[in-house]
């Protein structure tokens, strides 16, 4: 059953590879901005993406490996299923306690509310796939894609965001204070003039 799998695991989990390192981009760009950031916002908005593309690697390994029966990479499936729930709970907590940014609907959705859907959803799967369930293979396919587009998303909205609030940070109004002081070293002025 799960050599039929091959081929999709192949794809998906080099796109979680891939998409891994991509991260790593996005807080090197958060790192270059000017928008207040803590360790606990990081904690609770960037890190989880990683944990979620390495779940997905981690799927397409178990799958990929030549079983000689399906109760093993079931128990990891379950094993790993359970800790994503973990996870998530810790996520929940970090998310809450943060005080740098406000959560919003879309938050709640992308961050814990798929995210706990799809480790428990894990788990079931590797229940059926212990028994030897056609269905849970494909459970398990549309977890990964899940699992890869929260990543997706919510690396996207991170870069977004640090764009859009950027540039209402680095724009001054005519009004507020250093704006003179920034148009006149624009013009080649010195502030003494």
């Amino acid at each position: 059953m799960l050599s039929q799998w091959e081929s999709f695991y192949v794809i998906v989990g080099s796109s979680a590879g891939g998409l891994t390192g991509l991260m790593f981009v996005v807080i090197t760009l958060i790192a270059d901005s000017r928008i207040p950031r803590t360790p606990s916002n990081i904690n609770a908005f960037g890190t989880p993406n990683v944990i979620h593309f390495l779940a997905v690697l981690l799927l397409a390994a178990i799958i990929s490996a030549p079983w000689q029966d399906m109760k093993s990479p079931a128990h990891l499936i379950g094993l790993s299923g359970v800790s994503g729930v973990g996870y998530v709970l810790v996520v929940l907590r970090r998310m809450r306690r943060q005080t740098g940014y406000k959560i919003v609907l879309e938050d709640w959705v992308w961050h814990f509310i798929l995210p706990i859907v799809a480790y428990v959803t894990m788990f079931v799967c590797a229940a059926g796939l212990s028994h030897e369930q056609p269905w849970a293979l494909f459970g398990l396919g549309g977890i990964a894609l899940l699992l890869l587009g929260i990543g997706i998303h919510n690396a996207w909205d991170t870069v977004t965001y640090i764009v859009a609030a950027g540039r209402t940070r680095r724009r001054p109004s005519p009004g507020a204070l250093g704006y003179r002081d920034s148009r006149l070293i624009f013009l080649g002025q010195s502030r003494a003039a």
